[in-house]
Order: structure tokens, then C-alpha cells, then sequence
């Protein structure tokens, strides 16, 4: 990929390809959709989360260890310990989203650490950002570390934004969820859970 010398045209670049990523549904949007029924907040809370993990990334990358996340042993074990515990997650957010118990609560403090540990324990996060975010990051680096700071705040606002719409459309909505519909949109966030999990553990142990 040959580097965008507008700076400005390089950062509609990396908005587009930004909420192209995050508008895709996976094991964050699953826990950002359920933890949104009781929490408006919830969005900024996930997104908060996913930064803590994001700008050491960037950083990291920035400085020459994207080949130690690309390694076959790093995606393995991160493949398998974040399979087991997008597994775990999965089921626990079920039995209390469809109880109706104890997420209300226990969503005020711990979205946070949930957009945490989902995008820890993403190993296609890790790789995405090995790849594709590495391209930017040195694009983005040809215009000095202002630039690598203004690249990285743009690219995480698109995840703040979007985390944000859908926490606010789902707790705006939520009257109008009958126990039926709870149901369904709770077993979709749990299968979706449940098969990243179940494909991150298959594609660690091959």
C-alpha cells in the first residue's frame, strides 16, 4: 500500500476502513447490545474499555512488535483463551439477561472492564491491527507523532460514535421490547458469543 501524502484525504482513509471494522457485528457489538439494555452509557463505557487495549497496541506496533503479534504462538494462545472466555461470557450474559437479575447492577462498573477484555481476547483484533493497522500506523507516521496521535484519536472517535449509536438505540428502544423479543435479540448476542468463542478455540487447537 503506497502512503497517502494528503493528510486530510489519509484521514477519510482511515474513517472509512475505521467503520468498516466496527460496524461489523462480533463478540463487542454482542456485549454492547446487552449490557444497552440497562445502561445508556454503556457505549462510552465498551468504547473507554476498547481503548485502554487500542492505543498501547498502536503504540507497540508503532515501535517495531507487530511480528509478535502476527506469530503463530501469540494468535494461538490468544485464540484460546479469548474463545473460552467469549464461551463464558456468552452464557453468563444469557442466564442473567433473560432472568432480568443482576445486569442492571453489575453493568455500572463492569462494561469497562467488558470492553476490555472482548477486545483482548480478540485474536483477529490483534491480527487486524498487525496488518491492515499497521499500514496506517506508518502512514500515519510520515507525518510525524502529531499525525500518529491525530490517527489514532480519529480511528478510536469512529468506535466511540458507533458504540455510542447503538448503546443509545437500544436503551431508547427497550420499552418496546417485549419478553419475546428480549429473547431473540439476547440468543442472537449469545450465539454470536458463543461462535467466536467456539471458532477462536477450533482455530487455536488446528
Amino acid at each position: 500500500m503506497e502512503a497517502i501524502a494528503d493528510f486530510y484525504l489519509f484521514l477519510l482513509t482511515v474513517i472509512l476502513i475505521s467503520l468498516s471494522g466496527v460496524m461489523t457485528p462480533g463478540p463487542l457489538f454482542a456485549v454492547t447490545i446487552i449490557r444497552s439494555f440497562k445502561k445508556k452509557t454503556t457505549g462510552i463505557l465498551i468504547s473507554l474499555g476498547h481503548g485502554v487495549i487500542e492505543f498501547p497496541l498502536i503504540f507497540l506496533i508503532y515501535v517495531g512488535f507487530a511480528p509478535f503479534f502476527t506469530s503463530s504462538l501469540t494468535q494461538k494462545l490468544v485464540a484460546l483463551i479469548g474463545g473460552l472466555l467469549m464461551i463464558f461470557m456468552g452464557f453468563r450474559m444469557i442466564r442473567t439477561g433473560i432472568k432480568g437479575g443482576g445486569e442492571h447492577e453489575e453493568a455500572q462498573h463492569s462494561s469497562l472492564i467488558a470492553g476490555i477484555l472482548m477486545t483482548g481476547a480478540n485474536p483477529y483484533f490483534l491480527l487486524w491491527w498487525a496488518t491492515v493497522g499497521t499500514m496506517l500506523i506508518l502512514n500515519a507516521a510520515t507525518f510525524g507523532l502529531l499525525g500518529l496521535a491525530v490517527f489514532s484519536i480519529v480511528h478510536w472517535l469512529c468506535d466511540l460514535l458507533w458504540n455510542t449509536f447503538v448503546s443509545l438505540i437500544v436503551f431508547k428502544s427497550r420499552q418496546f421490547w417485549t419478553k419475546k423479543v428480549q429473547k431473540i435479540i439476547f440468543g442472537f448476542c449469545f450465539i454470536i458469543l458463543i461462535g467466536f468463542g467456539t471458532w477462536f478455540i477450533v482455530s487455536a487447537l488446528l
